[in-house]
């Protein structure tokens, strides 16, 4: 695929600040993007930003708790007048709370069906409205929603966090049709990501360390390799490569599909 296979397209990335999404952004703007970083650590997203900013790829920062409906209206609006156009959106904002079933806590499970389901329609709603012929922006557009291999399989200790997941899947579905059928002219796609090092990838295998569900964190750590017929965890850039390509004109044809980034863990 070309290095600048995007250029000239205008993209918000959500949860970009660091991990999975901070790696989307900067896989963007390699293409030729020029990328909005939303993100509830305004620190950490200025950084973000600043970090892929160069004399042809424009970016930017806006605060964002995407679970809030205005602030996902500022959020889009700002993207608009800041980068000239938006039509790409990365909804990669989100959050895990391990905990066996038996052990819940209903402000937990709560929180993360706030940012993983609804952060993720706002994301949706907000885009389709701007990307949409007579939209502020009006040209249609992709989406772009990450899942997670946990929407695929059963694993222990991460229930709710799963059952969101595999929500992001179904609207990711709905999603599609809807905008196909009304004309907005935007994809709609998912990608599902496997067990990935990154902070919350970390944090989930010391939380199944707590709970007794392995001896140690490399056993932890283990144990999903050992069910990944590719035998290794995946990479940020693994996750990033599959975003461009969604993106890009080469997935014209291409709409409502969950794309496994997974080693083969799901299948």
């Amino acid at each position: 695929m070309s290095g600048k296979s995007l250029a000239g397209r205008k993209a918000l990335v959500t949860g970009g600040a660091r991990g999975i999404g901070a790696a989307i952004a900067q896989a963007l703007a390699r293409a030729g993007a020029s990328i909005m970083i939303a993100d509830i650590l305004e620190e950490a997203g200025r950084a973000s930003a600043d970090a892929i900013a160069t004399d042809e790829v424009a970016t930017g920062f806006v605060q964002l708790d995407v679970a809030d409906d205005a602030q996902w209206e500022r959020a889009v609006a700002k993207t608009v007048a800041t980068l000239g156009g938006y039509d790409i959106l990365i909804n990669n904002a989100g959050i895990e709370i391990t905990s066996l079933i038996a052990e819940v806590k209903a402000e937990d499970a709560r929180r993360m069906c706030d940012v993983n389901i609804v952060g993720t329609v706002l994301g949706m709603k907000h885009a389709f409205r701007a990307m949409r012929p007579g939209g502020p922006a009006g040209k249609g557009g992709a989406v772009v929603n990450i899942a997670s291999v946990a929407a695929t399989i059963a694993f222990p200790s991460i229930a709710v966090y799963s059952g969101t997941k595999s929500a992001v899947d179904r609207m990711t579905r709905v999603a599609a049709m809807e905008a196909g059928k009304l004309g907005y002219g935007v994809r709609v796609n998912c990608i599902y990501p496997g067990l990935i090092p990154t902070d919350m990838g970390l944090q989930l295998a010391n939380d199944i360390v707590k709970i007794g569900l392995a001896p140690d964190v490399n056993a932890a750590v283990g144990s999903v390799v050992e069910q990944t017929p590719l035998g290794k965890l995946a990479e940020v850039g693994d996750i990033a490569d599959a975003a461009v390509f969604l993106c890009s004109n080469e997935a014209r044809f291409i709409t409502g599909i969950g794309l496994p980034v997974d080693g083969g863990m799901g299948m």
